[in-house]
């Protein structure tokens, strides 16, 4: 399937937040989804700070196939840039067609293009059949690495601690 892909713009952003909310259900988190059109739109716009970028991959028909968000990461040890992949995801409907390899072709193009070292992404440790497809193209797992995250209280009570 041939598949055109382009950078996201504010107006795209009703879509995206359709897709996120698929997402969310394929990962068995949708009780957790709030994403919101109108922040999504102010952070994809030109001028926002920080800001994020989405490629949208479209099928002949003009319809929404997947999507990839992504924001620009740093790396301290490598002085340089790259990409952190926060979400990839392609509609049920038209997978298995290459739009996700697609769809990370055109990021790590953007890395290369731009001088960067990393594409950097999660993944769900339940989801085989994605992991499988990384590793295909060359992706290794950093097992030595933990995410860690503070949100809600926690995170207003770290804000909070004097210095």
């Amino acid at each position: 399937m041939t598949v055109t892909l382009r950078d996201a713009t504010p107006d795209d952003a009703p879509v995206l937040v359709e897709l996120i909310g698929l997402l969310a259900e394929y990962e068995k988190l949708a009780h957790q989804c709030v994403a919101d059109a109108g922040k999504l739109a102010a952070h994809l716009a030109p001028d926002a700070r920080p800001r994020c970028h989405a490629v949208l991959a479209e099928d002949p028909g003009g319809e929404a196939a997947g999507f990839a968000l992504y924001y620009w990461s740093y790396s301290t040890f490598l002085t340089d840039w790259g990409i952190y992949l926060e979400d990839l995801f392609v509609r049920q409907s038209h997978r298995g067609r290459g739009i996700g390899l697609a769809l990370l072709s055109e990021l790590a193009a953007r890395v290369v293009a731009r001088g960067g070292d990393r594409l950097t992404w999660q993944v769900l440790d339940w989801n085989a059949p994605a992991i499988g497809f990384y590793e295909t193209l060359g992706a290794r797992r950093m097992g030595d690495w933990d995410t860690m995250r503070l949100e809600g209280d926690a995170l207003a009570r770290l804000a909070a601690r004097p210095g």
